[in-house]
């Protein structure tokens, strides 16, 4: 990469303002159309695009991807989430649960986590061994060597969050009741080991940020400023070409011919708003 974390820490460290909620929703709707005119060009040009999303709990991964995927189709847009791996999937070459999921032509898949896991989470707390997680890291460029090799335009990134700022979403999650169902126990554990995991973030980066998958980080303490530029990043990386649409105009209903509203009761919502 151009600059390393720490570096990009020490050169971003002069306090910003919060971005404002109307400039935040102002420009989200500007890219959210751009990305309207990026899923017409995926459609009709049949690109097939892959991108994971990588970063220590809390750092806004869910959110972006949300963030992306609002305005536009799930059948073009599809979010890869996976859980554990099951006994059997347990048993099989590591990345091989991934590879169902690819996209095909005229899909955008976006990994919330992906097989980084096992240098990541899966080394910190144990679930692998240090030979296996070692074995990933050596193994894992020649495997997005040929992901790209089969035409997928696959883009990484590392959403990079404070110790402050985790700490402070963290705790939200205790106390926000629409928040609990993000907190696990392993988010605690993952918590208490900080710098086992900058240590394998940092591994992670010296083994597999190559020319052709380099990893593009992008700080979040500022959720909504990390959004915007994530999006932008993402418009300006793949050269789509946007196409002008005709002018719609919605035509006349048919008549009623005769048609009367049904006398049956319907069972309504309860209207208490």
């Amino acid at each position: 990469m151009s600059e390393t974390v720490e570096e990009a820490k020490i050169k971003g460290s002069k306090p910003v303002h919060k971005l404002a909620n109307k400039a935040y929703l102002k420009q989200l709707a500007r890219l959210h159309a751009e990305l309207v005119q990026f899923q017409d060009w995926v459609v009709r040009s049949g690109a097939k695009i892959c991108i994971i999303f990588e970063g220590r709990d809390g750092a806004g991964k869910g959110g972006t991807i949300k963030a992306i995927t609002a305005r536009v189709s799930p059948r073009v847009f599809r979010v890869v989430a996976l859980p554990a791996p099951t006994d059997r999937e347990k048993t099989q070459m590591y990345i091989q649960r991934y590879l169902p999921h690819m996209p095909a032509a005229g899909e955008v898949v976006i990994f919330d986590r992906s097989w980084y896991n096992r240098a990541g989470v899966e080394r910190v707390m144990g679930f692998c061994t240090d030979e296996q997680a070692q074995k990933f890291l050596r193994d894992v460029s020649l495997v997005e060597q040929a992901i790209i090799d089969s035409g997928i335009i696959f883009i990484k990134y590392w959403l990079e969050v404070s110790p402050e700022e985790q700490t402070r979403r963290l705790e939200a999650r205790i106390h926000d009741p629409r928040k609990t169902w993000k907190l696990s126990p392993m988010d605690l554990e993952s918590y208490r080991r900080w710098y086992d995991y900058s240590r394998a973030r940092d591994e992670m980066f010296a083994m597999s940020d190559t020319d052709f998958a380099p990893w593009t980080v992008a700080r979040s303490d500022d959720k909504k400023r990390s959004r915007l530029n994530i999006i932008n990043d993402l418009l300006c990386r793949i050269p789509y070409e946007a196409r002008s649409r005709p002018k719609v105009v919605l035509p006349r209903r048919q008549k009623a011919k005769g048609y009367r509203e049904p006398d049956y009761p319907l069972r309504f919502v309860a209207e208490k708003f």
